[in-house]
């Protein structure tokens, strides 16, 4: 049911987004239009402010499409199966945590699920999270263990963003001189930190514990919460990865495969774009991009990825136009839609067969 509440927390990210948007295409317009305008700058500091927007709302827009039509078809369909294959490696990475509880599903039934999810997140933002559907579909698969299947697909969203933290983390010691060129990049450099720091607290204190052995009444305080019950499954269910010593030596290879490819995905674009932009570089501008992004600030990240990939690949040590930088950013979400439809598809086709119906609508 959609409440009140719903509404007004999807009206206030969305009024962000579109903020945030507006904002990063002024920015891109007023230069693009200033440029193709071919006057002195003389000339141009002479206009007002309402002529300067109205050059740049007429020039702005056309340059901005001429640099997307400019781009080699090629490496846009490259772009897009890199991107499919950062999908279904997440459905493997699913799949390695479901298994740590015994819950096994078939690699096609856990495919379907995961691209039906990226439906929900990408296209019904607010009405049901795609997490939750999965969480949903596995419980009724194993019907003596739904706190264990919802675990499952929180922990499996823990380790993805945990494992892309780590990666940027990582990748910003070579870049170290480029991201802290400038208080701003700075700023976000410092976000990436205090994001890892607290996820992976948060997966120490879930994995493996510590508070209830400095207070010995956290367990009892716990279930006289309401449904305390249920949370103290939950913990149990958390604490049986932290039991479990091969998880990690599983999970760890195929995480960092995947924020690879998601780096090749973005390398290939700028390819398209005929940018050459340094490897290393974009292997800590990405994920530190997409690790922020995932913050709920918009829905599915959009104005925030789109202004941080402008501040980092627009600096002069990397060099991208920023007009380019903005497209990288529109193009790359656009690609992650494609693949949304696909599980809408899905979704038409195979919701009475797998139950998805009554799932959804739960």
């Amino acid at each position: 049911m959609i409440t009140r509440r719903k509404i007004v927390g999807l009206a206030w990210r969305g009024g962000i987004c579109l903020l945030l948007l507006a904002w990063i295409f002024q920015a891109i317009f007023y230069n693009e239009g200033r440029i193709a305008w071919n006057h002195p700058d003389a000339e141009w500091q002479a206009l007002s402010r309402w002529e300067r927007l109205q050059i740049a709302w007429q020039f702005g827009p056309s340059e901005l499409w001429k640099t997307l039509a400019s781009m080699d078809s090629w490496w846009l369909f490259l772009s897009l199966v890199l991107m499919g294959l950062t999908i279904l490696i997440g459905v493997i990475r699913w799949q390695i945590v479901l298994r740590v509880h015994g819950l096994q599903l078939p690699l096609a039934r856990t495919t379907q699920i995961s691209f039906v999810a990226h439906f929900f997140n990408s296209f019904l933002l607010g009405s049901i999270g795609g997490d939750v559907l999965k969480a949903y579909y596995v419980a009724r698969e194993t019907h003596h263990k739904k706190n264990e299947a919802v675990v499952t697909v929180v922990v499996d969203r823990l380790i993805g963003l945990f494992s892309m933290l780590v990666f940027g983390c990582i990748m910003i010691i070579p870049s170290y001189e480029l991201l802290v060129s400038n208080p701003r990049l700075r700023g976000v450099v410092l976000t990436v930190f205090a994001m890892t720091a607290l996820c992976g607290a948060f997966l120490i204190v879930g994995f493996w514990g510590g508070v209830s052995k400095r207070l010995p009444k956290a367990r009892e305080w716990l279930r006289r919460l309401p449904k305390g019950e249920t949370f103290e499954r939950s913990l149990e269910a958390f604490r049986h990865f932290g039991r479990d010593k091969a998880f990690f030596w599983r999970i760890v290879p195929v995480t960092m495969l995947q924020n690879i490819i998601l780096v090749a995905h973005f390398y290939v674009l700028t390819l398209g774009f005929h940018q050459h932009v340094s490897v290393l570089a974009l292997a800590a501008i990405v994920p530190i991009v997409t690790s922020i992004s995932a913050l709920p600030i918009t829905p599915s990240g959009l104005g925030v990825r789109e202004n941080l990939y402008v501040w980092m690949l627009a600096v002069p040590t990397v060099g991208v136009p920023a007009s380019q930088a903005l497209l990288l950013s529109l193009v790359g979400y656009t690609g992650s839609l494609v693949w949304s439809l696909v599980g809408g598809v899905v979704y038409l086709t195979l919701k009475e067969k797998q139950h998805l119906t009554e799932i959804t609508r739960e």
